[in-house]
């Protein structure tokens, strides 16, 4: 495989990771503003306790849409330490995003439902850009090569399973 195949092979696979990241961070981003919302305006729960709220459901909700389509193919041993650090950086995530709330809502006095909303958005497209370094970085570790080789050689090895399609995604 020449350099220029390999990197245009390794700029699709970013591609598709990004696309797959995004898919589920807008779904989150949805739950995160209904649940915000809905607390907002249903409670009389202060705006960043509510957003806290919208936060960790939505983490919640993003675990299970990473682990199980983002990153379904990375590595599924160390599920206990997997699960740690994406709510260590997940917290940090927290932080970010309800600290650019709080700031405008105490420190400048935005606190209309629209400029919570503006705000909130801003919070999330911050954290954002943590959560993705973090989560493919630390959380989401792709395979070894050595791993990937040894365990596609035992797979095809083994005659009676067929192995699924390498451009199913």
């Amino acid at each position: 495989m020449s350099e220029r195949s390999a990197l245009r092979s390794r700029l699709e696979a970013l591609t598709r990771e990004v696309v797959k990241f995004g898919a589920v961070g807008g779904a989150g981003v949805i739950v995160n503003f209904a649940v915000f919302n809905l607390v907002r305006h249903l409670t009389e729960v202060p705006v960043v306790r509510a957003s806290i709220v919208a936060t960790v459901v939505a983490t919640g909700t993003n675990y299970l849409g990473y682990r199980y389509f983002t990153y379904r193919d990375r590595d599924k041993r160390g599920r206990t330490r997997e699960l740690s650090l994406f709510l260590l950086f997940s917290v940090v995530g927290l932080v970010i995003e309800n600290g650019i709330l709080y700031a405008a809502t105490y420190g400048f006095d935005w606190d209309t439902p629209l400029q919570s909303n503006v705000f909130k958005f801003l919070g999330i497209g911050v954290a954002t850009l943590f959560r993705f370094w973090s989560y493919r970085s630390w959380v989401f570790r792709a395979l070894p090569a050595r791993t990937a080789v040894e365990t596609a050689e035992s797979f095809l090895a083994d005659g009676s399973q067929r192995p699924r399609s390498a451009t199913r995604d």
